[in-house]
């Protein structure tokens, strides 16, 4: 999990060089290139929206990006704890990009709508764990299942998803275990990806390495700091998805937690680039 002291004192030095007039958000502003990059050939062929629908929680809001025709297999995307914001639109647009109609949920939508944060640098100096904690408290897993239960049913009615295929969800942080208790009650979902989660393996009957299913691929990257701190985790999800017959690839990163997110104190290209590759390759056999 994260680290919060160690992201505030670089949140904050972040924002400080801001003042002076130094890079924008340093290395992190140079991370999201890639996905630019990646995206940019292909952009004006994408249809990207602000959406909202009905919920058991409440007016569920998002972002929703696909390619501008056809149908396609549909992907949620749950954020990290930093929530909904512009590195996490630039990762579904990129997505989008090779044929997917990626919806970005704000997972704190109870408490609040649409973007608090700009970047992870603002979320981190300006006290954001404290801030989100009352709305993170909430997102229990029976409360996950029904956020995925309504995400699954909204993308179904859409012209740009074909629902003959199957869902995909893929999760940050905190987003990790959402993945597995989505994919555990809707059907549809056939493929769930952890990167750097945390909370995957609990002392309840709702932890999500006690809720494999068989006919569900599984991707589970795992930070090697992470990894250091609670080693245990990673073959208690090896027995399990052996014991319920999954498809799970799972792997400790040579890097730190939070790699895979442009925006991350912690991002690391080239691990985040192979581990978007896995991502691309789970995809490609579950959908």
């Amino acid at each position: 999990m994260c680290d919060e002291q160690q992201v505030i004192q670089w949140g904050r030095a972040v924002l400080s060089r801001r003042r002076m007039g130094a890079m924008a958000i340093g290395g992190a502003a140079a991370a999201c290139t890639p996905l630019r990059q990646a995206a940019g050939g292909s952009s004006s062929a994408l249809a990207e929206s602000s959406v909202t629908f009905a919920s058991p929680g409440g007016t569920m809001d998002g972002f929703f990006v696909h390619p501008a025709r056809g149908r396609h297999p549909a992907v949620v995307l749950w954020p990290d704890v930093a929530g909904l914001r512009e590195a996490k639109r630039q990762m579904a647009r990129r997505l989008a990009a090779s044929g997917y109609a990626v919806l970005v949920l704000n997972p704190y939508y109870r408490d609040v709508r649409g973007e608090q944060f700009a970047d992870f640098p603002t979320f981190a100096a300006q006290g954001g764990f404290q801030t989100v904690k009352p709305w993170r408290d909430k997102l229990v897993a029976g409360a996950i299942l029904q956020d995925a239960q309504a995400a699954a049913g909204w993308l179904t009615a859409q012209q740009a998803v074909d629902p003959e295929r199957g869902i995909g969800n893929q999760g940050y942080c905190m987003g990790g275990p959402f993945t597995i208790w989505s994919a555990s009650g809707v059907p549809r979902i056939r493929a769930a990806a952890s990167f750097h989660g945390g909370g995957l393996v609990r002392d309840s009957e709702t932890s999500p390495h006690r809720l494999l299913r068989a006919d569900t691929h599984y991707l589970i990257a795992i930070a090697e700091d992470d990894d250091a701190k609670e080693p245990a985790p990673k073959t208690a999800l090896r027995s399990a998805a052996d014991a319920a017959g999954s498809r799970a690839e799972i792997e400790v990163y040579p890097a730190a937690h939070g790699w895979c997110v442009p925006d991350s104190p912690a991002y690391d290209e080239v691990q985040a680039e192979r581990a978007w590759a896995r991502l691309l390759a789970l995809y490609s056999a579950a959908l």
